[in-house]
Formats: structure tokens, sequence, C-alpha cells
């Protein structure tokens, strides 16, 4: 990601056309339901996202943060909230660093559709993977910070935390598989690609034996995380919107993923020179997770990093699709559009030598 696509994403500003909220509704609601909420308020829409309308919500002792599930026609499955407060509620309570959540309102009558409110942790938020802004010397402290992290969310037991619900178990690549097959296919409105058609059918009948079943993020990226302010440590893990139980190669995969995005498209090292920027190489990350996980190493690694490039192509096939229907809730979701047939191709890239 350039810089001016840095600055486009980074912080809040006034509320887009289409996304206005009912703020006297939603001060009564923050006034019944958030401990401690003391008006007036000022409230801001976040300019990055792409498929979770988020706002800024200020008042003169605190900050909040409020995701909402979008307006009009949904694909089903999508953008549920719910989950997002509920994971991130469950996770809070064994220390994991995620924002408090303050409360959850399913009545669509309050403000068109459900929504959460949360902590605004304060901190830094890295959206250029090569970490330009940390010292040359601390950067890789940064990077075992977000390996630590996740390998931590790995090793917490599903049932302990009352998760055990939270998504099924078993087959997770072949669930998973279908259900963004069936994103891509049903989106009419968004146009076909023959690399995506091809991973269609080439990923289900490819599935690696064995199976595991943990708490998956699904987007754990630099971007998504809070990194505390002066320190290399990560404070807070936002944007649990794919969230479910599954395989944790594949989440760990989805995040390595990374050595292979280029930078504009999102948080990527393609193309970096990651010696001289002081940056633990693939092989080196790899192996830092397998020795907190307790794994010697991850064969078919290609698998799974074409699976999660498959993954993210479907999901920009579905941004397209809500920018054509007019319900993409970022407002740079339109060039987000034109990155899908450039995934899909790096899917296929990613298993060179399988065509």
């Amino acid at each position: 990601m350039n810089i001016l696509e840095q600055q486009a994403n980074a912080g809040a500003d006034a509320i887009r056309p289409g996304m206005l909220i009912d703020e006297q509704a939603l001060a009564r609601w923050m006034q019944a339901n958030v401990e401690g909420f003391s008006g007036p308020m000022t409230v801001l829409q976040f300019k990055g996202g792409q498929s979770i309308p988020t706002y800024q919500i200020t008042t003169p002792t605190s900050s909040y943060v409020l995701r909402r599930k979008p307006a009009g026609v949904l694909l089903k499955g999508a953008h549920s909230i719910e989950r997002e407060a509920q994971v991130q509620q469950a996770l809070g309570k064994v220390g994991f660093n995620v924002p408090k959540i303050f409360g959850l309102c399913e009545d669509s009558s309050v403000l068109g559709t459900p929504f959460y409110v949360m902590e605004k942790v304060e901190g830094r938020i890295f959206w250029d993977a090569t970490l330009p802004d940390v010292r040359h010397d601390e950067r890789p402290r940064y990077f075992d910070a977000m390996n630590q992290t996740l390998s931590a969310l790995h090793s917490i037991d599903p049932a302990q935390v009352g998760l055990q619900d939270y998504g099924r178990t078993g087959n997770y690549f072949a669930r998973q598989i279908s259900r963004w097959s069936r994103q891509y296919l049903e989106d009419e409105a968004a146009d076909r690609n023959p690399n995506m058609d091809w991973l269609v059918q080439w990923l289900p009948k490819h599935i690696p034996a064995g199976d595991e079943t943990r708490i998956v993020h699904g987007d754990f990226r630099c971007d998504n995380m809070i990194f505390h302010p002066t320190e290399p440590k990560v404070v807070a893990v936002l944007d649990w919107e794919l969230s479910t139980l599954g395989h944790p190669l594949a989440d760990f995969a989805n995040h390595a993923m990374m050595y292979q995005m280029p930078p504009d498209i999102v948080a990527g090292l393609a193309g970096a020179d990651l010696q001289r920027l002081n940056i633990p190489s693939q092989a080196q990350y790899v192996q830092a997770y397998c020795e907190r996980t307790g794994r010697d190493s991850i064969p078919d690694w290609s698998f799974y990093i074409a699976f999660n490039l498959f993954r993210m192509a479907a999901i920009f096939h579905g941004i397209k699709g809500r920018v054509i229907r007019g319900t993409a809730a970022s407002a740079h979701a339109r060039e987000r559009a034109k990155s899908f047939p450039v995934l899909a191709e790096l899917a296929c890239r990613a298993l060179e030598g399988c065509r």
C-alpha cells in the first residue's frame, strides 16, 4: 500500500453519503447500555474497512468504536457483527488482546441494522507491512510480536472459552472452499474469471490429509492489529468478521501470505528486500510459528497459500459485487475490486506445476 493509500485509509472523517446514522437514537441507546457514557458526542466514520461500516464516537471523557451491519441485500452469513462481538467477549475473558465490548444491539429499529460498541484502543496501526516507521533494529521484534499473538490464539481451546459451538468442526478446507466457491458463483453482479473457475475445481480435490480445530481469526495482518504506542507489542486484534472454528494452518498461512502479497493490494511484502529491511524471511517466520506450536514443519505449504489467495479473491469479488450494487462500505472499495483478478492469478501461481 503506497503512502497516498495509507493516508486515505487511516483515521476518521465525516460520515459518507449513504452511511448516515440516527445520532439521537444512538445517544439514547448508549445512555441506556454503555456504563459511564455521557454526552455530548461526535460521530465520524473510519476511512478504512471494506465491508462493515465503522464509526468513531467521541465524548468529552471517552472514545468508542461502533461497527454496524451494512444495509441492503447481503449474501447469506456475511457481515455478522453479532459473531464479532461474541468472539471478542469470549477471548477478552482469558486475557487475549481484544477491545472491550460495551454492548451489542440486535434491534434493527435503533439504527436500521444491528451494531455493537467497543472501546477505542490507543496505539499504532501499520498499513505498510515493511514497517517503514519502525527502527531498523526493532523490526524483527514487531514481526515476532505478530507471530506470538497468532500462536497464542491458536493455543486457546475453544471449549475453555465457551466457543465450542462458534463454528463447525472437521473438514474445514472442504467447507471453506465450498462456501467461497458458492459466494463467488452466486454473486452474478460481478464477472467470472478463468483462474477462479479453475481453482473452484482444483482445490477441493487436493486438500491435505489431517485435521485440527482452533479459533481462527481469518484476516490476521498488520493493519488489523493495534500496536503499543512505543513498544513492539500487539495490544489489540481487530476485525473478527471472518473468524470461526477452523484449521490453524489455514489461519497462519493467511497471515504469512503477506510474503506473496503485492503491497498495492493489502499490507504485503512481495518485492521487498527483506534482508536490507531487517525483516525475517518467510522460512524464518514459518519456523518461529512451528516452534511455538510444537510442529516440525508445515507440509503442503503451497496449498495453504493458494487456498488463502483464492479465499481473498472471493472476498474481493464480493466487494466488486457490492460496488456494482451500491452497498460497499469503504470509499476505496472500487480500487479493491480491481484487484480481484490479480489475486486469482496469484493463487494459481502458488500452485505452479499443478495446472
